[in-house]
């Protein structure tokens, strides 16, 4: 018999979780699971969705060109932003999260200047006034962490887990190649030093059907030590129809809501009920 799931109750305004949604390689489901926790936490907080990835290696721009939003392009980096502006720049679902993305045509020239540091991400969050921060990162976990030891630098891995109240979602499919990736990930988690036992796993499935015996068995062992391991299950109406799809299958809603769950059940745990309130920006002169 499974436990009954705890309620979850509203964030309290002045609060602002973040959950960097990260994978160890392409391919990993990370902008569905994403859009998934976005939509859902939603309903429990006033949302963003960030999408970090240049315009033409992101799935978000073609079905947001429909709302015509402003996006990333009219956020000067080197001028004070304003509340406004910053909403405004972003499409907004129905009765769901708002997504601030590079909206333009594929041929407008590449934003040269998005932000690459994950403070610069939180601070446009923070601005914005958000309470759920959900980030589409595109950079690959491991290798980042690797790159950063031998040359000296910041991963930007670390700068996430390093913000206020974040929540990491770490992605792999469902395969015996993401299951090896995955249990990569988690060994150079661990090497620096990063916390697993608030890192919530989504293994995103690929086919239908259960992973066979030995690939659940070498799972087990490597995600032990996470927060919890939430399974997505494989919906053929978002691969044919993308983030578009508008009525996703009840078993993937049910999914997603255990893994919203998860995420502020976690976060409660290491910071208390309700969520302390965020950092604020100061205001402008």
């Amino acid at each position: 018999m499974g436990t009954a799931p705890v309620a979850v109750p509203h964030l309290p305004v002045g609060s602002r979780l973040l959950v960097p949604v990260l994978a160890a390689t392409g391919g990993s489901g990370r902008t569905t699971v994403a859009h998934l926790l976005a939509k859902r936490l939603a309903g429990v907080a006033d949302t963003v969705l960030l999408d970090l990835a240049p315009r033409l290696a992101s799935s978000w721009p073609p079905h947001l060109a429909p709302q015509r939003a402003t996006g990333l392009a009219v956020l000067p980096p080197d001028q004070p932003l304003t509340r406004t502006a910053v909403r405004q720049a972003c499409a907004v679902e129905d009765t769901g999260p708002h997504i601030l993305s590079d909206t333009r045509a594929w041929h407008a020239p590449p934003l040269l200047d998005l932000p690459q540091l994950p403070t610069a991400w939180y601070q446009l969050a923070a601005i914005g006034g958000w309470q759920a921060v959900v980030a589409d990162t595109p950079h690959p976990l491991s290798h980042d962490l690797l790159t950063a030891r031998h040359t000296g630098t910041r991963a930007l891995t670390r700068d996430w887990y390093e913000l206020p109240y974040a929540i990491p979602v770490l992605c792999a499919p469902a395969t015996a190649d993401g299951i090896h990736s995955l249990i990569q990930a988690t060994k150079t988690l661990d090497a620096e030093a990063l916390p697993l036992a608030r890192t919530i796993i989504a293994l995103v499935g690929t086919t239908d059907g259960r992973l066979p015996a030995p690939l659940r068995a070498t799972l087990t062992s490597a995600t032990d030590r996470a927060a919890a391991v939430i399974h997505i299950p494989h919906d053929t109406r978002i691969r044919t129809q993308g983030q578009a799809a508008a009525h996703p299958r009840p078993r993937l809603r049910h999914a997603s809501t255990r893994l919203t769950d998860a995420v502020l059940n976690a976060a409660h745990r290491v910071w208390g009920r309700p969520l302390p309130l965020a950092p604020q920006p100061a205001p402008l002169p």
